[in-house]
Protein backbone atom coordinates (compact mmCIF):
# COMPACT_ATOMS: atom_id res chain seq x y z
CA UNK A 1 0.00 0.00 0.00
CA UNK A 2 2.66 2.49 0.80
CA UNK A 3 4.79 1.99 -2.56
CA UNK A 4 0.84 2.39 -4.78
CA UNK A 5 1.05 6.02 -2.19
CA UNK A 6 4.83 6.91 -3.08
CA UNK A 7 4.25 6.26 -6.62
CA UNK A 8 1.12 8.73 -6.43
CA UNK A 9 2.87 11.33 -4.36
CA UNK A 10 5.91 11.06 -7.08
CA UNK A 11 2.99 12.20 -9.66
CA UNK A 12 1.02 14.30 -7.66
CA UNK A 13 3.83 16.07 -5.88
CA UNK A 14 6.98 15.23 -6.73
CA UNK A 15 8.94 17.49 -4.47
CA UNK A 16 8.00 15.70 -1.68
CA UNK A 17 9.34 13.45 1.82
CA UNK A 18 8.10 10.98 3.49
CA UNK A 19 9.10 10.94 7.20
CA UNK A 20 9.53 8.27 9.52
CA UNK A 21 7.90 8.57 13.58
CA UNK A 22 11.69 9.77 14.41
CA UNK A 23 11.92 12.34 11.54
CA UNK A 24 14.57 10.06 9.26
CA UNK A 25 13.67 10.19 5.57
CA UNK A 26 11.65 7.17 4.32
CA UNK A 27 10.75 8.35 0.49
CA UNK A 28 12.05 11.28 -1.64
CA UNK A 29 10.19 12.04 -4.66
CA UNK A 30 12.41 13.00 -7.67
CA UNK A 31 12.09 16.49 -7.87
CA UNK A 32 13.05 16.78 -3.86
CA UNK A 33 15.96 14.08 -4.53
CA UNK A 34 17.49 16.49 -7.41
CA UNK A 35 18.18 19.11 -4.25
CA UNK A 36 20.69 17.21 -3.27
CA UNK A 37 21.66 14.78 -6.44
CA UNK A 38 24.81 13.46 -5.15
CA UNK A 39 23.50 12.46 -1.36
CA UNK A 40 20.85 9.50 -0.84
CA UNK A 41 18.37 11.02 1.07
CA UNK A 42 16.41 8.14 2.47
CA UNK A 43 17.99 7.46 5.95
CA UNK A 44 18.87 10.93 6.81
CA UNK A 45 16.90 13.22 9.59
CA UNK A 46 14.88 15.54 8.30
CA UNK A 47 15.99 18.24 10.53
CA UNK A 48 19.49 17.54 9.61
CA UNK A 49 19.00 17.94 5.89
CA UNK A 50 16.61 21.30 6.47
CA UNK A 51 17.24 24.28 8.88
CA UNK A 52 13.85 25.31 10.44
CA UNK A 53 13.35 28.75 10.12
CA UNK A 54 10.10 29.59 10.89
CA UNK A 55 8.19 28.57 13.33
CA UNK A 56 10.78 29.36 15.45
CA UNK A 57 9.95 27.25 18.10
CA UNK A 58 9.62 23.82 16.33
CA UNK A 59 12.94 21.77 17.29
CA UNK A 60 11.82 18.28 17.46
CA UNK A 61 9.64 16.01 15.55
CA UNK A 62 6.93 16.08 17.97
CA UNK A 63 7.18 19.57 17.47
CA UNK A 64 7.21 19.72 13.88
CA UNK A 65 4.02 17.03 13.53
CA UNK A 66 2.14 19.12 16.12
CA UNK A 67 2.46 21.86 13.02
CA UNK A 68 0.86 20.20 10.82
CA UNK A 69 -1.09 22.15 8.24
CA UNK A 70 1.78 25.06 9.25
CA UNK A 71 3.74 27.15 6.63
CA UNK A 72 7.43 25.81 7.17
CA UNK A 73 10.08 27.61 6.08
CA UNK A 74 13.27 25.73 5.69
CA UNK A 75 16.28 26.70 4.54
CA UNK A 76 18.94 23.35 2.91
CA UNK A 77 21.61 23.04 5.33
CA UNK A 78 24.29 22.44 2.42
CA UNK A 79 25.38 24.50 -0.07
CA UNK A 80 23.80 25.86 -2.07
CA UNK A 81 21.52 26.80 1.23
CA UNK A 82 18.67 27.48 -0.72
CA UNK A 83 15.25 28.27 1.33
CA UNK A 84 12.25 26.54 0.05
CA UNK A 85 8.45 26.34 1.76
CA UNK A 86 6.76 23.13 2.77
CA UNK A 87 3.65 22.00 4.47
CA UNK A 88 3.69 19.10 6.95
CA UNK A 89 0.58 16.68 6.85
CA UNK A 90 -0.11 12.97 8.51
CA UNK A 91 1.26 10.28 6.34
CA UNK A 92 -0.62 6.95 5.34
CA UNK A 93 0.67 5.22 8.66
CA UNK A 94 -0.29 6.67 11.78
CA UNK A 95 3.82 7.23 12.33
CA UNK A 96 4.25 9.36 9.30
CA UNK A 97 4.40 12.25 7.89
CA UNK A 98 4.44 13.77 4.67
CA UNK A 99 6.45 17.12 3.70
CA UNK A 100 5.35 18.96 0.65
CA UNK A 101 7.44 21.38 -0.60
CA UNK A 102 5.92 21.69 -4.26
CA UNK A 103 6.09 24.68 -5.19
CA UNK A 104 7.98 26.41 -2.68
CA UNK A 105 11.33 26.64 -4.42
CA UNK A 106 11.88 30.11 -5.82
CA UNK A 107 11.65 30.10 -9.99
CA UNK A 108 15.12 31.15 -10.08
CA UNK A 109 17.01 29.14 -8.06
CA UNK A 110 15.36 25.89 -9.29
CA UNK A 111 16.35 26.98 -12.90
CA UNK A 112 20.06 28.24 -11.70
CA UNK A 113 20.67 26.12 -8.95
CA UNK A 114 19.24 23.02 -9.60
CA UNK A 115 18.44 23.01 -13.28
CA UNK A 116 14.50 22.27 -12.47
CA UNK A 117 12.51 22.07 -15.87
CA UNK A 118 8.50 21.91 -15.75
CA UNK A 119 8.52 18.19 -15.91
CA UNK A 120 10.04 17.97 -12.09
CA UNK A 121 6.41 19.51 -11.13
CA UNK A 122 3.19 18.15 -10.99
CA UNK A 123 1.35 19.09 -14.41
CA UNK A 124 -1.81 20.60 -12.61
CA UNK A 125 0.89 22.87 -10.48
CA UNK A 126 -0.11 26.55 -12.11
CA UNK A 127 4.11 27.41 -11.15
CA UNK A 128 4.71 25.23 -14.00
CA UNK A 129 3.69 27.95 -16.39
CA UNK A 130 5.75 30.26 -14.91
CA UNK A 131 8.65 27.43 -15.49
CA UNK A 132 7.54 27.67 -19.22
CA UNK A 133 8.03 31.20 -19.21
CA UNK A 134 11.43 31.27 -17.44
CA UNK A 135 12.57 28.40 -19.79
CA UNK A 136 11.46 30.32 -22.65
CA UNK A 137 12.76 33.27 -21.83
CA UNK A 138 16.18 31.51 -21.05
CA UNK A 139 15.95 30.02 -24.42
CA UNK A 140 15.48 33.44 -26.14
CA UNK A 141 18.65 34.98 -23.54
CA UNK A 142 20.34 31.79 -25.24
CA UNK A 143 19.93 32.55 -28.71
CA UNK A 144 20.06 36.18 -28.53
CA UNK A 145 23.93 35.70 -27.05
CA UNK A 146 24.94 33.65 -29.33
CA UNK A 147 23.25 35.87 -32.02
CA UNK A 148 25.31 38.16 -30.62
CA UNK A 149 28.40 37.03 -30.48
CA UNK A 150 27.96 35.73 -34.32
CA UNK A 151 27.29 39.45 -35.02
CA UNK A 152 30.40 40.79 -32.96
CA UNK A 153 32.72 38.10 -34.59
CA UNK A 154 31.26 39.09 -38.08
CA UNK A 155 31.37 43.23 -36.83
CA UNK A 156 35.42 42.12 -36.18
CA UNK A 157 35.62 40.15 -39.50
CA UNK A 158 34.17 42.99 -41.53
CA UNK A 159 36.49 45.50 -39.68
CA UNK A 160 39.39 43.58 -40.18
CA UNK A 161 38.93 43.06 -43.98
CA UNK A 162 37.91 46.71 -44.06
CA UNK A 163 42.15 47.27 -42.84
CA UNK A 164 43.78 44.36 -44.35
CA UNK A 165 45.10 44.04 -48.17
CA UNK A 166 43.71 41.12 -49.44
CA UNK A 167 46.52 39.77 -51.85
CA UNK A 168 49.61 39.88 -49.16
CA UNK A 169 47.57 40.35 -45.51
CA UNK A 170 49.36 43.42 -44.82
CA UNK A 171 47.78 46.69 -43.72
CA UNK A 172 46.30 48.49 -46.05
CA UNK A 173 46.15 52.50 -46.69
CA UNK A 174 43.37 52.95 -44.33
CA UNK A 175 44.87 51.25 -41.44
CA UNK A 176 48.12 53.05 -41.98
CA UNK A 177 46.14 56.54 -41.55
CA UNK A 178 44.12 54.77 -38.29
CA UNK A 179 47.65 53.67 -36.73
CA UNK A 180 49.37 56.94 -37.64
CA UNK A 181 46.96 59.00 -35.97
CA UNK A 182 47.48 57.01 -33.17
CA UNK A 183 51.05 57.58 -32.91
CA UNK A 184 50.38 61.07 -33.29
CA UNK A 185 48.77 61.06 -30.31
CA UNK A 186 50.96 59.51 -28.26
CA UNK A 187 53.56 62.74 -28.11
CA UNK A 188 57.01 60.70 -29.29
CA UNK A 189 58.70 60.54 -32.43
CA UNK A 190 58.34 57.40 -35.10
CA UNK A 191 59.43 56.64 -38.21
CA UNK A 192 58.26 56.51 -41.70
CA UNK A 193 59.53 54.13 -44.46
CA UNK A 194 58.41 54.57 -47.66
CA UNK A 195 59.22 51.46 -49.50
CA UNK A 196 59.06 50.98 -53.86
CA UNK A 197 60.29 47.50 -55.53
CA UNK A 198 62.70 48.49 -58.66
CA UNK A 199 61.99 46.42 -61.26
CA UNK A 200 58.83 45.23 -60.44
CA UNK A 201 57.37 45.99 -63.62
CA UNK A 202 59.33 43.70 -65.74
CA UNK A 203 58.83 40.89 -63.36
CA UNK A 204 54.96 41.79 -64.74
CA UNK A 205 55.21 41.88 -68.22
CA UNK A 206 58.09 38.94 -68.60
CA UNK A 207 56.70 36.80 -66.10
CA UNK A 208 52.72 37.55 -66.16
CA UNK A 209 50.59 38.37 -63.06
CA UNK A 210 50.83 35.02 -61.38
CA UNK A 211 54.74 35.95 -60.87
CA UNK A 212 53.87 38.82 -59.73
CA UNK A 213 51.13 38.04 -57.07
CA UNK A 214 54.12 35.84 -55.95
CA UNK A 215 56.89 38.63 -55.80
CA UNK A 216 54.09 41.00 -54.25
CA UNK A 217 53.44 38.10 -51.26
CA UNK A 218 56.75 36.94 -50.75
CA UNK A 219 57.88 40.17 -50.46
CA UNK A 220 55.41 41.21 -47.86
CA UNK A 221 56.50 37.61 -45.83
CA UNK A 222 60.29 39.11 -45.90
CA UNK A 223 59.14 42.76 -44.92
CA UNK A 224 57.49 41.44 -41.50
CA UNK A 225 60.41 39.47 -40.69
CA UNK A 226 62.88 41.87 -40.94
CA UNK A 227 61.06 44.56 -39.00
CA UNK A 228 59.97 44.27 -35.37
CA UNK A 229 57.17 43.13 -33.54
CA UNK A 230 55.80 46.77 -32.54
CA UNK A 231 56.39 48.02 -36.83
CA UNK A 232 53.54 47.96 -38.68
CA UNK A 233 54.31 46.85 -42.56
CA UNK A 234 51.84 48.26 -44.44
CA UNK A 235 51.05 47.90 -48.47
CA UNK A 236 49.59 51.02 -49.52
CA UNK A 237 48.97 50.17 -53.63
CA UNK A 238 50.86 48.51 -56.04
CA UNK A 239 54.52 47.83 -55.43
CA UNK A 240 54.03 50.68 -52.96
CA UNK A 241 54.88 49.49 -49.01
CA UNK A 242 55.36 51.67 -45.87
CA UNK A 243 56.70 50.57 -42.72
CA UNK A 244 55.40 52.01 -39.36
CA UNK A 245 57.94 52.47 -36.98
CA UNK A 246 56.96 53.58 -33.70
CA UNK A 247 60.22 53.79 -31.65
CA UNK A 248 62.75 55.81 -33.95
CA UNK A 249 65.48 57.55 -31.47
CA UNK A 250 68.10 55.53 -33.13
CA UNK A 251 68.76 56.37 -36.62
CA UNK A 252 71.38 53.51 -37.01
CA UNK A 253 68.30 51.13 -35.88
CA UNK A 254 66.39 52.16 -39.04
CA UNK A 255 69.00 52.25 -40.98
CA UNK A 256 69.63 48.11 -40.60
CA UNK A 257 65.61 47.48 -40.64
CA UNK A 258 66.61 49.09 -44.31
CA UNK A 259 69.44 47.44 -45.27
CA UNK A 260 67.88 43.71 -43.88
CA UNK A 261 64.79 44.32 -46.60
CA UNK A 262 66.98 45.51 -49.23
CA UNK A 263 69.78 42.99 -49.00
CA UNK A 264 66.82 40.09 -48.44
CA UNK A 265 64.69 41.42 -51.40
CA UNK A 266 67.92 41.47 -53.78
CA UNK A 267 67.98 37.81 -53.67
CA UNK A 268 66.16 35.90 -56.71
CA UNK A 269 62.78 34.96 -56.22
CA UNK A 270 61.90 31.54 -57.68
CA UNK A 271 58.38 30.98 -59.57
CA UNK A 272 57.79 28.11 -61.27
CA UNK A 273 61.45 27.46 -61.98
CA UNK A 274 62.11 30.43 -62.86
CA UNK A 275 63.99 33.20 -61.14
CA UNK A 276 61.88 36.94 -60.69
CA UNK A 277 64.92 39.72 -59.72
CA UNK A 278 63.53 42.79 -57.64
CA UNK A 279 65.79 45.09 -55.65
CA UNK A 280 63.69 47.54 -53.06
CA UNK A 281 64.41 51.19 -52.80
CA UNK A 282 63.72 53.03 -49.74
CA UNK A 283 63.56 56.40 -48.06
CA UNK A 284 63.08 57.26 -44.11
CA UNK A 285 61.58 60.53 -42.63
CA UNK A 286 60.97 60.89 -38.90
CA UNK A 287 57.98 62.77 -37.28
CA UNK A 288 58.52 64.71 -34.07
CA UNK A 289 55.88 65.76 -32.48
CA UNK A 290 57.01 69.53 -31.79
CA UNK A 291 58.24 69.55 -35.22
CA UNK A 292 57.45 71.21 -38.48
CA UNK A 293 55.78 68.80 -40.58
CA UNK A 294 52.33 66.73 -40.21
CA UNK A 295 52.04 63.02 -40.29
CA UNK A 296 50.49 63.78 -44.22
CA UNK A 297 53.52 66.01 -44.57
CA UNK A 298 56.06 63.60 -43.23
CA UNK A 299 54.95 60.99 -45.35
CA UNK A 300 55.87 62.89 -48.32
CA UNK A 301 59.02 63.92 -47.01
CA UNK A 302 59.76 60.18 -46.94
CA UNK A 303 59.06 59.86 -50.24
CA UNK A 304 61.10 62.35 -51.64
CA UNK A 305 63.84 60.27 -49.76
CA UNK A 306 62.67 57.27 -51.96
CA UNK A 307 63.18 59.07 -55.02
CA UNK A 308 66.38 60.14 -54.41
CA UNK A 309 67.22 56.56 -53.14
CA UNK A 310 65.82 55.83 -56.82
CA UNK A 311 68.17 58.50 -58.82
CA UNK A 312 71.18 57.18 -56.37
CA UNK A 313 71.15 53.89 -58.94
CA UNK A 314 68.13 52.19 -56.45
CA UNK A 315 68.39 49.32 -53.86
CA UNK A 316 69.64 52.00 -51.32
CA UNK A 317 68.07 53.93 -48.29
CA UNK A 318 68.34 57.56 -47.90
CA UNK A 319 67.09 59.65 -44.78
CA UNK A 320 65.03 62.71 -46.00
CA UNK A 321 66.89 65.99 -45.67
CA UNK A 322 65.75 69.39 -46.50
CA UNK A 323 68.26 69.55 -49.50
CA UNK A 324 66.85 66.88 -50.91
CA UNK A 325 63.45 68.54 -51.61
CA UNK A 326 65.18 71.49 -53.23
CA UNK A 327 67.02 69.29 -55.49
CA UNK A 328 63.83 67.68 -56.53
CA UNK A 329 62.39 70.86 -57.11
CA UNK A 330 65.19 72.37 -59.39
CA UNK A 331 64.85 68.87 -61.29
CA UNK A 332 61.29 69.06 -62.03
CA UNK A 333 61.94 73.06 -63.03
CA UNK A 334 64.72 71.80 -65.13
CA UNK A 335 62.22 69.21 -66.74
CA UNK A 336 59.62 71.97 -67.38
CA UNK A 337 61.99 74.08 -69.46
CA UNK A 338 63.32 71.68 -70.97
Amino acid sequence: MTGSINTALDVLCPMHLLLSQTGHILHAGPTAQKLRPDVDLLGLRFLEVFDLKRPRAISTMDDLRAAAGMKLHLRLRDAPSTEVKGVLVPGPDADQCIVNLSFGISIVDAVSDYALTSADFAATDLAVEMLYLVEAKSAAMEASRKLNLRLQGAKIAAEEQAYTDTLTGLKNRRAMDHVTARYATWGTQFGLMQIDLDWFKAVNDTMGHAAGDHVLQTVARIMVEETRDNDTVVRIGGDEFVVLLPSAEEMNDLAAIGARIIDRLTRPIPFQGKECHISASIGVAIYEPSGPYSVAEVLDNADVALYASKKSGRAQLSFYDPSLRAEDQDETADARRA
